[in-house]
Parts: structure tokens; sequence; C-alpha cells
């Protein structure tokens, strides 16, 4: 084959790679293991750009160089099928999500094998396939039946809080739990219905169903996470969210959030990920302290503080919009213009109101409560900076210490300190420049640490407070009213919800008329003619949320066919967790954190026997796209080339860079574009017409996305894959350009060209290297070593065109020298080297080579070039052996007639001598 003919090529060794199972990975204790794992896709109907193979590209050459470094590799694909989009669709057209989601996945699975990838098909997962999300709802049983006991610091069945109860009563038990449970004795517990027992036991499972203010969004009916809404819009469609109550299952991730917090300590992920978890996990240690309401003996007010010590400055409360006691404290006079604010304030969405610094609002409740210290009467507001799920819901306000509190009494009026003298803080004064609020005989002078304890100490012993570590995080919303998700195995008698019997599962999915909410306001699944169990009894009408599934798929993967259990232990024990997970920043506060939470939840029932899931986390940077325009001339349909644009008065708009090559527009194909361009004139530049560009996101919008089934067709999968890798650092965000793969795919041809003599045959000879040769293949080795266990892809791309440019010049055609190529350049272009390899008379996959080791001896230097500088200026280069000794290295020196011509006779002050670096002459 004389010419470099990718097509056929890449076609006949896809074909290998599927029928030989090239990639099958199974347990083999004789190797060292390796798990890469690229995030769980979710399979569109746009199928991929060139901007979603990016991630897998790379994990795919660390998946074969460590295949060929002698580890066995796991490298497994699968499906995130559940989720709102199918649904969607299901709506608008009436099709069946599984039939639209069946299609997808065909065609991404085409998309995917031909970019050559080496993935074990045969571990292939999908969230929708009942053998799937059978264990998906099994995991959901065990959460329901256990909880966490802070003792052991780790989950426990339920059976053993029960026994708890039976014995003592709730006395005892240190568990994460709802905030106000149910007092009872072991007498009463005994004596309780089973009703009543279901209700407590609630408050403590780590599955739980209770009254949640959720984001719920009436025109995709359902309910979405906070990170699902944004501006008080969903994310998907941009419809109105508002906040009501429903009642909803959530987990309780809550229970794990210290464990949460100390595991970041311990995992390689990028800081900007873990920081963000931090934050979203919120630790603050503070106090929690009762304010009494005037004129409501029975009520009080909980607030968390981290400055107890900061107690005298307080000058008003604030409540969340959502805060139950709203409607209880609110006066006559206030309560239109309270609730007419709460309607607006509480669908406003918490990262909305977290980020508004800037907007003020708030309403007067007219109630006041009692500082507990000096009983002077405070100011009860509603403001939605308060967030209900954070602490309490509740603020003490301290203007001179806090600049929120501090802006908003400023714009309402209200007193910035209260002093024993009732001085307030001056007009205009920066609150973080104030010093200590000081009106206590206990706290004055103290350092803010002892001021802390002694404050606590003293609401302790009034018995009005304590001290309190408190979490930003809130449990987590498990319910969806949708129906292309995992349905829960629950049913409900009585009111009670119960579990269905292990042996039930999976509970799959029914057959529905339509794919929207009853007219009764029920999920989708109330639709079904008989939502029931055997006995009659109705089963849970909403569905898991699309992170269910994608929270322990990892797992699966290790095990997909096992029937009897979620995996074999013995063989999770092999595998452990993964190497090197790759994917966007975007899931930090989702898909990464449940992902995390489970896995423990996993470890503390003794199924899984690591506590992280992912080792090294890498975030890919997103491949932007390069947006082509034309210039409309206005009021006609003449189109300008572009350097010609300001001579007339012009639109830009954007065209299908589909049709440009180089910047230049295929006249003909933008006339056939669409109706309105049939007849399109053209004003032209030496004969052609010259597009604008631009840098924007890809996107359908803009006619920038380019799909990678057109590259491949144009150049082949290997300069696609290579010339991802080229583009820049995995991490960075960078530009796609067709106008660059030129030089990758004249760089692969290259390549190939050096296997081949002038009249296009196969020609290697069998000798000898010499050492320019050996230095360049060796040093080239280490390199491309380097790079790829540091994940720098680019430089290895760099780094195999000067080989392939130094080689072509030495005109070498070693087999000791081009295998080597071949082995390091085979995770990168794998088609390309399975070809070539077999080519020089190998029987096996270049996949089953050993990668070559570099030796040092051949990258030594035997001489160096010195740069020769007369008083600071290089006048000429001068070689010497490496070992020369410096005295010989002057005499040379100052013998040579260049030096001497520079010297010009006079005396010689010093001659410095940086080895391997430079000579100085001082004259």
């Amino acid at each position: 084959m004389a010419e470099y003919n990718f097509r056929a090529i890449e076609k006949k060794w896809q074909k290998y790679w599927e029928d030989n199972q090239s990639f099958l990975a199974n347990v083999d204790k004789s190797k060292p293991k390796y798990y890469s794992l690229d995030m769980f896709p979710y399979p569109s109907g746009a199928g991929l750009h060139v901007g979603h193979p990016l991630g897998y590209i790379a994990s795919d050459i660390v998946s074969r160089y460590k295949r060929i470094k002698g580890f066995n590799v796991l490298h497994p694909m699968g499906f995130d099928a559940f989720g709102l989009p199918a649904e969607q669709y299901a709506i608008q057209t009436g099709q069946h999500p599984a039939a639209t989601t069946e299609e997808n996945i065909k065609r991404y699975k085409e998309q995917l094998r031909n970019i050559g990838f080496s993935f074990d098909w045969s571990k292939e997962l999908r969230t929708s396939n009942p053998d799937y999300h059978k264990w998906t709802q099994w995991i959901f049983m065990q959460l329901f039946n256990s909880w966490y006991n802070k003792d052991s610091n780790k989950a426990e069945p339920i059976s053993t809080l029960i026994e708890k109860f039976e014995s003592n009563g709730y006395n005892g038990i240190n568990a994460a739990c709802d905030e106000y449970v149910t007092e009872f004795s072991a007498d009463e517990w005994k004596d309780m219905s089973e009703k009543e027992k279901s209700d407590i036991l609630l408050q403590y499972r780590l599955a739980f169903l209770a009254d949640t203010t959720v984001n719920w969004c009436p025109a995709l009916g359902t309910v979405l996470a906070n990170e699902e809404v944004k501006d008080g819009l969903s994310e998907r469609g941009g419809y109105p969210v508002i906040r009501k109550t429903m009642k909803q299952w959530s987990l309780r991730i809550t229970a794990y959030a210290e464990r949460l917090l100390e595991g970041l300590e311990s995992i390689d992920w990028p800081e900007p990920v873990k920081e963000m978890q931090r934050n979203w996990i919120g630790k603050s240690i503070g106090a929690e302290l009762e304010f009494r309401i005037d004129g409501h003996d029975d009520l009080n007010i909980k607030v968390f503080t981290t400055r107890v010590d900061t107690i005298f400055g307080v000058t008003y409360l604030a409540l969340a919009p959502e805060h139950e006691l709203i409607e209880k404290i609110t006066n006559r006079e206030r309560e239109k213009a309270v609730k007419d604010y709460v309607a607006v304030a509480k669908n406003r969405s918490e990262r909305d109101r977290m980020s508004d610094v800037k907007t003020i609002t708030g309403e007067f409740t007219g109630a006041y409560a009692i500082h507990p210290f000096t009983g002077k009467q405070i100011p009860i507001w509603t403001a939605d900076y308060v967030l209900a799920g954070y602490g309490t819901g509740a603020v003490m306000a301290v203007p001179a210490g806090d600049t929120r509190d501090y802006d908003f009494a400023r714009h309402f009026g209200l007193p910035m300190v209260i002093t024993q003298e009732g001085t307030n803080l001056e007009e205009g004064a920066n609150p973080s420049k104030v010093g200590k609020v000081i009106n206590s005989d206990f706290l004055n002078g103290l350092e803010v640490a002892d001021a802390q304890k002694l404050a606590i100490e003293k609401l302790e012993e009034m018995s009005i407070g304590k001290g309190k570590v408190n979490f930003r995080m809130r449990d987590a919303i498990f319910s969806r009213q949708r129906y292309w998700g995992e349905p829960f195995p629950v049913y409900f008698k009585d009111e009670i919800p119960y579990l269905l019997e292990e042996s039930e599962l999976p509970l799959r999915l029914p057959e529905v008329d339509k794919y929207l909410p009853t007219e009764e306001g029920d999920p989708p699944l109330g639709r079904a003619d008989k939502w029931t169990t055997k006995e009659g009894y109705p089963l849970e009408k909403s569905t898991m949320p699309g992170w269910a599934g994608s929270s322990w798929y990892f797992f699966r993967y290790m095990d997909p066919s096992n029937e009897g259990d979620i995996f074999s232990k013995e063989i999770q024990h092999y595998w452990e967790n993964v190497d090197l997970y790759i994917g966007g920043s975007e899931h930090a506060t989702g898909h990464l954190l449940y992902a995390r939470f489970w896995t423990k939840f996993l470890k503390d029932l003794g199924f899984a026997s690591v506590e992280e899931p992912f080792k090294k986390l890498i975030n890919q940077g997103m491949i932007q796209g390069r947006s082509n325009f034309v210039y409309r001339v206005n009021s006609s349909n003449k189109y300008v080339s572009h350097n010609l644009r300001k001579e007339y008065d012009t639109t830009r708009l954007h065209v299908d860079v589909n049709i440009v090559h180089n910047d230049i527009l295929d006249l003909e194909a933008f006339r056939n574009w669409r109706p309105d361009f049939s007849d399109a004139e053209f004003i032209l530049e030496d004969g052609k017409y010259i597009c604008g560009s631009e840098v924007e996101k890809m996107s359908k919008s803009k006619f920038n996305v380019v799909n990678p089934d057109d590259i491949i067709e144009r150049f082949g999968a290997d300069t696609l894959r290579l010339y991802e890798m080229f583009l820049g650092p995995l991490e960075q965000f960078k530009p796609w350009n067709t106008n660059g793969i030129d030089g990758v795919y004249k760089f692969l041809k290259k390549l190939w060209k050096l296997f081949h003599d002038s009249a296009g045959n196969f020609n290697l000879s069998d000798e000898k290297p010499n050492k320019q040769e050996l230095k360049v293949i060796h040093a080239t080795i280490k390199k491309v070593e380097e790079d790829i266990e540091r994940f720098s892809f680019n430089t290895s791309v760099s780094t195999f065109m000067i080989c392939v440019n130094e080689l072509t010049a030495l005109k070498c055609n070693k087999r000791e020298i081009l295998e080597k190529l071949i082995l390091i350049v085979s995770p990168y272009a794998p088609h390309i080297a399975e070809e070539l390899w077999a080519l020089c008379g190998h029987q096996t996959s270049v996949a089953e080579a050993q990668y070559p080791a570099y030796n040092e001896e051949y990258l030594k230097e035997d001489a160096f070039e010195y740069p020769v500088s007369i008083n600071g200026k290089m006048r000429v280069k001068l070689s010497f052996a490496v070992d020369t000794p410096k005295k010989e290295i002057e005499e040379v020196v100052l013998e040579n007639e260049i030096v001497k011509k520079w010297i010009e006779g006079k005396a010689v002050k010093k001659l410095i001598i940086v080895p391997k670096k430079i000579i100085n002459v001082v004259i």
C-alpha cells in the first residue's frame, strides 16, 4: 500500500479491535491495575461535535499507554440515559423516550467507534436499562433502611436504631437526623401505632419523605435542583420557577458533611473544584441561640451565628421569606405588605439571592424580639438575603460587623449599633472597620476567641443556646415529577411508605398515554392504568433524579453482568476505584459530590472497599467554535468580501463553517445553503470571497458546530485525535480552527513515508542505527513518556513532529529506530500505528506490545558548542568535548584567530568558562 489510505486503514483496525475484543478487561492479579474513565455522557439527539471527544481522546491515550506499559487497564463506556431532554422530546412528539434514547445511543456509539477509542464495550452500561436501574433501586432501599450513627461515624441498619428505641426510647441517640425530633420513652415507643413509628423513623432514615421547599417548574412539571435554576428560570427551556412546599423524597447527605470535607485532602483533584465543594458544604463553627418574641410566649426564633461575641451589636432580626414563623408573628397592619413580599421573594432561587448583593429588599413584620441579655426590643424583618437553607433561616443582624447587615440597616434607616449611651454608628461608616461592639460587663476587653467561648458558656448557663457546628449544605431532594427516570421501589399502605421486596426488582416504568402530569396534578406515572402493587397498594408516582444512576456507575463497570449482587466484592477490591477521571468542572457540586456520598455509604455497609470514587480528576477545557461571517450589503442580496466591507453599509451574518475553507466561502454551497441565498451576488477580492472570523462558543445558532464525522471523512480519525491534543493544554479553553488541521495531516503522511522508499514500497533496514539516530529516538521516548505521565499531550504531538523531521533529514529507515517510534505514537494515532506494526511483520496488535525504555547513555552529549563572547558580545562559536579540561579550553580560545582579532593584542583580564553554557573573554 504505497499511499497513506487512512479510510481503509482505520476501518480495518476498528473491525479488528471489535472482532478480537482487544480491550477486554478482566481481573488479572499478575498485573498492576489502571482504571481510566470519562464522565458518563448523556446521549443527545445532536450527536457529538468536535468539542465532545477532547477528554475521551486524552483518557484513551493514557489507557493505551498504560496498557503497553504493562498495566491491566479498565476503560469502559456507557450512557447516562435517563433525563429531562428525552422526556421533553417525548412530550413534544409523543414518541417513547426509550426509542429516542436508543436511537441517540446508536449514533453516539457509531461516532465513538469511528474515532478509534479503546473502550471495553462488553461492559457498556445504560442507566435506563432495567438490569442496571434494578441496582439503583436497590441502593435506595439500603439508604431507606439505614441511619447515620455519629458515635460509630457511619451508616448502620435501621434495625439497630429500632433496638435502641425499644431499650431506651430516643434518649442517648447520637444521630444525623431532623432538626426537631420526637421525644419518647421505650414504653411509649412500644405503645405507638405503626404510622407513628414510621413517622419517627423518617426523622432518622438516610432516605426519607418530608415536606420540603423546592424549586417547582410548572412548565416542565417537575422539581429542579438549585444548580438547574438561574435567575428564577429553568436552565433548560428558560421557564419560570417558583418555590413551593411539597412532600418529597430526600437523601440525608448532610450526615456525611464532615467526611466529605475530610476526604478532599486525600484526592488529587483541581484545587478550584475542591474549593467549590468546601464552599458548598460550608462548614461553620459557632453557636445557636434563641430570641423570645414579644407577645408570643410560646414562640422563639432560633439563630445560628459564627460570631456570638457580637450579640450586643444586634439591632434587628431578619427571617428568610420561607420561615415558618413569619405568618404567625406578623401583625395585622403589616400583613398584606409582608404577604406580598414573601410571595415574590421566596420564588427567587437561593443561588440568585446569594449572588445578588446590590438589590436590597425586605419588609418589617411589626413584631419584636427580646434581646436575651439586655431585654431590649429588636424589630423582626423578613429579607431575601437570608436563606432558609442555611442555619436556621434567621439572622441576628449586626450592622457594625457585617456588610450586608449594614447595607440593609442603612437602606431602611435601622440602628447600626445600640450602645449603653444610645449612640449610633456614624453615617457612612464601613462596618468592616468598626472595632468590637462593647456593651457588656462580661465580654469587655476580651479577644474574639475568648469572648466567643465565654458568650457560649453564658448561653448554656441560661439554657437559651449552645455551641454548634453548622453546614451550609442541605439534604439532597431526590424526587422528580417526571416519567423518564428510575421508579422508586416504594408503595403506600395507610399513608405509610413501604419498600418492595428485593425479588420484585427491577420495578419497570409503565406505559402511559402522555408524558405529562395528570389533570389532577399527579406526576406522569399517575397516568398508568395500574400503578400499584399486586395487592393493590399505590406505588410512588415520582421518579429518581438524573444523578441517581450516575452516582455509582463506576462500580458497576467493574462487574456489569452480575445478576445476584450489585458487584462482586472481590472484583471491586481488585479495581478499587477510578485512577483517572476526566470531565467538566460544572459537575463539582452535583454529580461529583453525590458520587462521593454514595461511595462512602456503600463503604459503610461493607459493599465497597474505598472511601473515594475518583483518585485523580482532570477538568478538560472547552473547545470553542471559530465562527465565520459574511457581510450583506443592506437592502440587497449582495455579499461583500471581508476586506472590502468598510466601503459599504453592511450587516454581518453568521455562515455555516462547513461551507468555508481557510476562510474562503464556497459560493455555490452558500447559494444552496438556504432558499433566501439562492440568488446571492458577491463582491469578491482577487476572485475569492473572504469571510470574517471570531472565536465563540460552539453552538448551532452560530453555525460553527464542526461534526467529527466530517473531519474523519476528510482527514481521518488519527488526524482528529492528534489535532485535538495539539490545540493546547488539556485543561485550557481553546478555539477550533479547521484551517490548522492540515499540518497534523501532513505529519501523518510524513510519518508514513519514513517506512516507504521513493517508489512507495515498504522498506525497513536491519542495519544498526548510528549515534544521531539513537539520540533522536531515545530523547523522544523520554519526552513523550514524561508528557503522558503529567498529562501534557499537546507537547507530545510537537515532539513527534520534531522527531519525524529529524529522522527524515537523517534518511533513517532502521527497524530498531522506527519500531520504537510506532510504539510511542500508538496511543495518540492507533490506526496508523497498527498498520505500520503489521507491515513490520508483527502478528499481534501494537496494543499487546511493550512500551520502549529510553537509555540515558544515548542522550549524553559528546561535545558542546560554546558561544564565545568578547566583553559580553558573542563573536564566535567553538566546539569542545564535554570532558575537555578548562586549561585546554582556555588555550584553544586564546589561540583562535577570530578571538585574537577582537582582542586586538590587549591583555586578557579574565577568561570565564561556564560549563555547557558560555565562554566570556574580558579585556
